[in-house]
């Protein structure tokens, strides 16, 4: 009843689209800390079961090393924004991966969890890593944000258990050598708050959200020392009982994929702020075309909207294949790019853009820069009339 109440009279109106008087850059990154194929061993592994691997990307997604985040870092920050600040990636995390000695262990009969703060689970390894992380923070060229827990739907996974078949089988050859999953071979694992089939097909109930975001953000604060601020749903499929928890539990900024097209932020019945990411940049999938970034780019910049530019983490990846020489390359390209055709560019991430909207102003060391913000029918009425 409470909850019904709350949906009737309780949410605020969603806010029309918002413009920004400079141009902005936003990176955006989802996949970091979530383990993948271990390493050539884990991969021979698998191919000795019959597991024909390399027939896609995703078939040599794996875990990023130390040097693979300080190689991004240090490319970060040398750029340049007009004010003299470095562009910031936003990285969205899973906190948690698949305890697999523990499952082994357990007979393969259920999903058991180990937060990031307590390590890597089983052979993993990878020296220096969770050091990286903390240091591009601490340079303030990188920003942790939620991505969840560990991405696949576990209601998904757990009926899969249940059922002892073919699936089953799958998840233990898999989870025999490390590996969670690799969805574009089991896209039946669905995404953490989304399930993909019947009989409970879609979203999860509320109290099931709820639950996981809650461990999501326990983990989180374990890990960084900080609550989360901004959040991406795994696939972006969230929705309105994921946006309550998550405005709940803290959150204020909600990052959406691509699939919208050109979209102006806005602040949604929850009082999150909605960014909606309008360039793809996956050297792994496929090459940079900069020419058409540029004119998306230039689209946003003529309508007031950020320039949101998305990467996922396997474009860093080294240990099975090396993805990231191709990508630090092409990323370079893209904000040499940007920041030659717009002087006045400003780069930003989730946190510093909520403040541009909360409070008008983005904090550049010892001074402000201003950035005004507006309605986007304000915006359209004035170039339809050529006035201020």
């Amino acid at each position: 009843m409470q909850r019904i109440l709350h949906n009737l009279f309780g949410r605020r109106p969603q806010s029309c689209g918002l413009t920004f008087s400079r141009p902005l850059v936003v990176l955006h990154s989802d996949d970091w800390a979530r383990v993948g194929i271990r390493d050539k061993e884990g991969f021979e592994q698998l191919r000795s079961h019959g597991l024909r691997l390399g027939e896609h990307p995703y078939d040599l997604y794996t875990l990023e090393t130390a040097r693979d985040v300080a190689e991004l870092a240090s490319l970060l920050g040398r750029h340049r924004d007009s004010s003299g600040r470095s562009p910031c990636l936003v990285m969205n995390f899973c906190v948690a991966n698949l305890d697999f000695p523990k499952i082994r262990k357990l007979g393969f009969k259920s999903i058991e969890l180990l937060n990031l703060a307590a390590g890597l689970p089983g052979r993993w390894s990878r020296p220096g890593l969770f050091e990286a992380y903390r240091q591009g923070i601490h340079q303030g060229v990188l920003y942790p944000a939620m991505h969840g827990l560990t991405h696949f739907c576990p209601v998904a996974v757990e009926s899969a258990l249940v059922e002892n078949g073919e699936r089953a089988q799958l998840l233990r050859l898999l989870w025999e050598a490390e590996t969670p999953y690799i969805y574009w071979r089991m896209p039946w694992v669905g995404y953490e708050y989304w399930n993909p089939e019947k009989p409970h097909a879609g979203f999860l109930p509320y109290n099931r959200q709820h639950s996981l975001i809650q461990k999501s953000c326990a983990a989180f604060s374990s890990f960084f020392d900080t609550k989360p601020l901004s959040a991406c749903a795994a696939g972006y499929r969230a929705n309105g009982d994921t946006h309550r928890v998550w405005a709940e539990a803290g959150i204020r900024v909600v990052q959406n994929g691509s699939g919208s097209g050109l979209k102006a932020p806005h602040v949604d019945e929850f009082g999150l702020l909605h960014l909606y990411r309008a360039i793809d940049v996956e050297p792994s999938q496929k090459e940079l075309d900069i020419e058409k970034h540029l004119e998306i780019a230039a689209a946003c910049v003529a309508r007031g909207l950020p320039i949101i530019i998305s990467t996922h983490a396997i474009n860093f990846h080294s240990s099975l294949k090396d993805f990231r020489t191709s990508t630090l390359i092409a990323l370079d390209a893209l904000l040499q790019a940007l920041e030659s055709k717009y002087p006045d560019l400003l780069y930003v991430n989730d946190e510093e853009l909520y403040t541009m909207v909360t409070d008008g102003n983005l904090r550049n060391r010892s001074q402000r820069v201003t950035v005004s913000t507006a309605p986007l029918e304000r915006r359209a009425a004035v170039m339809c009339t050529g006035t201020s």
